[in-house]
Order: C-alpha cells, then structure tokens, then sequence
C-alpha cells in the first residue's frame, strides 16, 4: 500500500489540564485570575467570519491556549473530506493558530447527506486505504499534522479483519498522523465488547498521543441484559476512567489532559474542579519523571 506523505508536526499542547469551552461560561472564563491549560471548541460551532461567538473566542483566545476538534470531517466516510469543510477549517485554524487539530475515526455523511452521529467503520484493507487517503488529505490541506481520536463504539462489522487497535496503529503509521486517546470510549468499547480495555490501550500506538480526553458515560443493559455503556458526555468522569487515565500517565508521562462535557453542562466552578484533579495527576507525574 502506498503510505501517505507524513506533514510537519505541529506543535503540542503543553502537558496541562484543559476543558470544553461552551457559551455559558465565558464570563467565568474571562473572570478567572488563573490560567487554564488550554480550551477546546468544536469547530463547526465557528465556521462563520463572525457573530458574538467570535467575538468571545477572541477575547479568550488572548488569555489561554486553545485547541480545535473536529466533527464534520466524515474521515471514514466514502467520499473524501468536503472541499469546503476543509476551506472552513483551515480558515479557522489559521485565524486562531490551535496548537492541536484532532477528529475522530468515524463517518457522519454518505451521498451528500449528514448525520448527527459518528458512525463506526469496518476494519479492513480497502477501508484502512480510505481512511489514511483521507487523513493525507486533510493533513495536506491544513499543512499540520492531525491527531485522529478512537472511538467509542456499540456495534462492529462482520468483514473486519484486524482489531480497532491494529487498524490505528497502522493509519498513524502510514499517515503520520498522530492519536488522541480518549480514555473514556476505549473503556465504553471495551465494556459493550467484553474485552480488556488494559490490552487494548496497550496495543495502541501510545507513542504518538498528542492529547487525553476524559469524559463520563451514561449505562444501560442491551437486549440480553448485559451492562451497556453509552458515550454521552453528560456526567462526571467515572472512577474507572481516572483509574486508566493514572495508568496511562504512569507509562506515558504528562499529556495535555481534556475534561469533555457536552450535556447536562453544569457550573463552571464543577468542571474546574474536575481538571484541577487532572491538573494534579499531570503534576504529580511531572514530578516523578524528573
């Protein structure tokens, strides 16, 4: 298989603690007499020129750092990445200079028509060729490189032929893309799957995380009673999360740390006590490694 053109890396965040930023708490944000690690957007909530979104961003953009994770890409898609999602994006990414772009190995449109989901893909030759074409493409276009997030998943494809770990490592090492490790779908996987989330964080190609994400999960029982687990940002990180997360630092080192929350959004003051537990974990093994 011929391997995709490996860009210049961009530089990483910093290994500190971060969090989702969201509408309600830029006052908070703008108030805080600290600084915060970094903050992630969601890019398609500003791919506009303007508006009061913007107009925010740029206000906090002067105080922290910022990061900007994607979930239009559609990079498992069929179709290749949208010409003018891309332009979109790069425009975005150039205005407000991210110091990491990450999106998920997922797909989200099909002939034209986008969904609201990010949708598992079949793990084998002709879709690994799709997905690293994609990544190039992408990489390419915004002339950085990207980090590609595992997902979490419900269901799997009778066709695949490799595991999801297998199929990563192999998109990173063909592609040079780089990994964000969501800690909190590698566990909602593991459990819908009945499998070792420990053996498969350990296939992973762990070298090339750029970034965390931690988030908490809703549970469930499927059809024949099992424990299901539900990828739903919309609780506090579970104590099985922050259990692999010091796991993960403790072979890995300090990595720049995001707390996700995207439903039932609660006080500022809540989700800052949440990356200041990440915060100490970082520092704690900061401390060890020096």
């Amino acid at each position: 298989m011929q391997e995709c053109r490996d860009p210049a890396p961009a530089a990483r965040l910093p290994p500190r603690a971060g969090l989702g930023l969201k509408p309600q708490h830029f006052g908070d944000i703008l108030a805080l007499t600290t600084e915060i690690g970094f903050f992630e957007i969601h890019a398609e909530n500003y791919m506009v020129a303007g508006g009061p979104l913007h107009h925010w961003l740029t206000r906090i953009r002067e105080r922290h750092a910022l990061s900007i994770h994607g979930v239009g890409l559609s990079i498992g898609a069929e179709s290749p990445p949208d010409p003018v999602q891309l332009a979109r994006l790069a425009a975005l990414i150039e205005r407000y200079e991210p110091r990491s772009f990450s999106e998920h190995l997922a797909w989200s449109s099909h002939g034209g028509v986008f969904f609201n989901d990010l949708l598992p893909l079949s793990y084998d030759e002709q879709t690994l060729q799709r997905v690293c074409d994609h990544v190039d493409q992408v990489q390419q276009h915004l002339a950085r490189r990207m980090l590609l997030e595992n997902p979490s998943t419900y269901v799997e494809f009778e066709r695949s032929t490799m595991s999801e770990a297998q199929f990563l490592s192999e998109v990173v090492r063909r592609s040079g893309c780089g990994l964000l490790l969501d800690i909190n779908n590698a566990y909602v996987s593991a459990v819908n799957h009945g499998r070792n989330v420990g053996a498969y964080l350990a296939a992973l190609p762990l070298s090339e995380v750029g970034e965390i994400h931690l988030a908490g999960f809703a549970e469930d029982r499927d059809a024949a009673g099992d424990r299901l687990l539900i990828d739903a940002h919309g609780t506090a990180v579970d104590d099985a999360v922050w259990a692999l997360y010091e796991q993960v630092l403790d072979r890995l080192g300090p990595l720049p740390t995001l707390i996700e929350r995207d439903n039932d959004v609660p006080a500022f003051g809540v989700l800052l006590g949440e990356a200041r537990r990440a915060e100490r974990a970082l520092d704690a093994h900061r401390r060890a490694s020096t």
